[in-house]
Formats: C-alpha cells, structure tokens, sequence
C-alpha cells in the first residue's frame, strides 16, 4: 500500500488548518495526502441520483471543497478523498494503523478549559500505534501572533527510549530543511534545593550529565543526517513546563507516549499531556515502548 498522510475532516477550523499542515507534510516528504471524513449516519452511496437528492451531499462537499483548496496550493500532490460511515475516533484510528502519520485539528482552548481538548483528538493520540499530529487553528489576528521560528523541537526524556522520537524529528527536519533542537528537562532533586536557591555545585553536575546524554543519544541521527543543523538544550525545571517553554512558536514540537500495555487502559504521561493542551504549535505524539 502508498504510504499516506492522513487528516481527519469535520468541517471546523481546526481540521481546516490541520489540512493545510499535512499537505505541506506530505509534499516534503513526497507522500500521499488522504483527506477522512467520517460520519456514522453516511447513507449508502446511490445510484444515479440528483445531487438534491443525495444525503451525503454536505459529507462530499466539505472533502471537495477541502481538495479543491489543497490542489490549488500544491498542484503536484496526490490527494485523495474518503468518506466513512462510522465512528470518526474508529475510521481514524484504523486509518492510523496504515499511515506515516495522522493529523487531527485541535482546538485552541484557555488553560483552564484546555484539559476538554475533544472526544475524537485525544483517543486517537493515546490509542494510534504510529505518529499523531496536532495542528491548531491559525490566531486570527496574525500581528499579535508571535513570530514563528523554523526549527523541529524533541522533547527527550532523562530516561526511556527516544530512536523512535529522534527519528521522526530528524525525518520532518530533513525534508522542511530547518534545524533540530533536543531538549532535555531535569527536575531539581529536593537535596540540591538551598533556602537561598539551588547548590550549583549539584546543578552544573545534572547539566553536565544531561549533555553527555543528548550527545551520545544524538550521535547517530548526526551521522545519518549530516545536513541537519542540530543543538541540544538541557533546561533546569519540571519537564512539563520546560515542553511548553520550549514549544513556544516553533515550527512543531515532538513528545513521546507509551504504548499501552495489552489489558491496561491507554494513559498519556505529564510531558504529553502538557504538550498537547498548552503549547501552541503543531504537536507531534510518537508511540514508544
């Protein structure tokens, strides 16, 4: 099967803007772009039938309308249209299973609502077995947005895997020619805490592990990327703040989530969670053992 992009279509900014995202995606990395609109009520496609006449004239027309636009922008991409009757969080995850990533809208929310992010997004991020990507709506007044700087951030953690976070980030860097910052976030241990600050001693010691981490998790993807400009980043702080520090208006940010252990319910760890409601870039959530 070609592999495809995929993002999933229900006619509100937020998929309108994830669209747009994974079609400049898929162009970079020469990949089919496939448009998923899923609605359990699609009636079963007639025959012969005036467009008045045909129930999912509304479901067509939001994939045509979509198609039309991306094709104007990017007139050599394979595009594809796809309606399914059925659940939108089922229909997306199998088409998951079979694509090099998923991209879903996601809506800009204050803090203190952001933790109903939507019945779709959030299933689909913690149950897919491959990358999801989560794209907001563009701000509506673009002066008081802030200015966007062209660089991929990982967010590693100080233990567990990261070739599968690396890869991905390294991969989306390569084909958007922009650099690649790691990032790494250590939480200060209670016995380095002083009641004037923090004993720099143990400070410049955690700092100093925490780059000969990066460097040595680094080296490889160096080499197998040569033309990726790359920097790592050890900041001092809860590793969920340091992910939305680091975030702030890059071109997309990648954390990582466990995968869900058979019989254990799918469960997104603090960075990810963070990440996912509060920084307000694209968000890339890559499955890991």
């Amino acid at each position: 099967m070609q592999p495809v992009v995929t993002v999933g279509l229900d006619g509100s900014p937020e998929s309108l803007c994830a669209a747009r995202w994974a079609a400049d995606e898929a162009e970079k990395r020469k990949l089919t772009l496939c448009l998923l609109h899923a609605w359990p009520l699609l009636a079963p496609e007639p025959a012969h039938v005036p467009a008045e006449a045909d129930q999912n004239y509304w479901a067509k027309r939001l994939v045509r309308t979509a198609r039309a636009e991306l094709e104007a922008r990017h007139p050599g991409l394979s595009i594809v249209g796809t309606l399914v009757a059925d659940d939108a969080q089922d229909a997306l995850l199998r088409a998951s299973a079979e694509s090099e990533m998923t991209v879903l809208g996601s809506r800009g929310l204050e803090p203190a609502e952001s933790y109903f992010l939507g019945d779709v997004s959030m299933p689909v991020v913690a149950r897919a077995e491959r990358p999801v990507v989560l794209v907001r709506a563009e701000p509506r007044d673009e002066e008081t947005a802030p200015a966007a700087v062209n660089r991929v951030v990982v967010c590693l953690k100080p233990h567990g895997s990261s070739d599968d976070l690396l890869d991905f980030g390294f991969h989306t860097a390569a084909a958007r020619d922009v650099p690649l910052v790691a990032v790494l976030g250590r939480s200060v241990p209670l016995h380095a805490r002083v009641p004037w600050g923090v004993d720099h001693e143990v400070t410049a010691e955690m700092t100093r592990e925490a780059h000969q981490q990066l460097s040595r998790e680094l080296r490889p993807w160096r080499e197998k990327y040569p033309r990726v400009d790359v920097a790592d980043d050890v900041r001092l702080g809860s590793p969920a703040k340091v992910v939305v520090q680091a975030g702030e208006g890059v071109t997309l940010l990648v954390v990582g989530r466990r995968r869900h252990r058979h019989g254990l319910a799918p469960h997104l760890g603090s960075v990810a969670q963070a990440a996912i409601h509060h920084a307000r870039c694209p968000v890339a959530v890559i499955p890991h053992d």
